[in-house]
């Protein structure tokens, strides 16, 4: 599905309240907006669930102010973003977020189980901003000047955020045995 087809799709459902055609995007952008939220959760699949149907709720409710200056995933993803932080705001008088292990369900249909562990434990090493930065930019293979638009901070920051992640995360796995010289 191109970008052309999703403003196709968002004109079905803003013109014609066609809820048919939003659950194409919601097929199409489920598993991505998923596993955006279990990199920033460390692997949580029910608070993941949780946050990415609060997202698809809010684009759903909210798609008439889709005004295509930027491309839809950046807009969804943006989204995404915003429930995350709403979620750890709300959540602070708690403690911050708990970094947990893939469920067992999860991690048994995975191949390679103790490394994306790792990855995660990894992730888990990471302040809030840096692990969104990480999880975007190369989880999610989205460019910085997109992370800036959907997080709202400046393309220099955003790469000391990934600069800094990188380096915690390497540091992490060196000593947990990887990458050992």
């Amino acid at each position: 599905m191109s970008q052309l087809n999703d403003i196709s799709i968002v004109a079905q459902v803003v013109v014609f309240r066609n809820t048919k055609a939003f659950n194409q995007i919601v097929e199409k952008y489920q598993s991505p907006i998923r596993r955006f939220f279990l990199n920033l959760t460390c692997g949580d699949k029910q608070l993941s669930d949780d946050l990415a149907q609060d997202t698809f709720v809010k684009a759903f409710t909210n798609i008439s102010s889709f005004k295509n200056l930027s491309s839809f995933s950046t807009w969804l993803y943006r989204i995404a973003y915003n429930v995350f932080y709403d979620y750890i705001r709300s959540n602070k008088e708690t403690g911050d977020l708990e970094c947990k292990e893939v469920d067992s369900q999860y991690s048994t249909q995975q191949t390679n189980i103790a490394q994306k562990l790792d990855i995660h434990q990894a992730l888990c090493q990471l302040k809030e901003t840096e692990r969104t930065c990480i999880t975007l930019f190369y989880m999610e293979d989205i460019s910085i000047d997109k992370i800036s638009t959907i997080t709202g901070m400046a393309t220099g920051t955003i790469k000391s955020h990934l600069s800094r992640g990188k380096e915690k995360m390497a540091t992490y796995l060196k000593q947990n045995g990887y990458g050992g010289r």
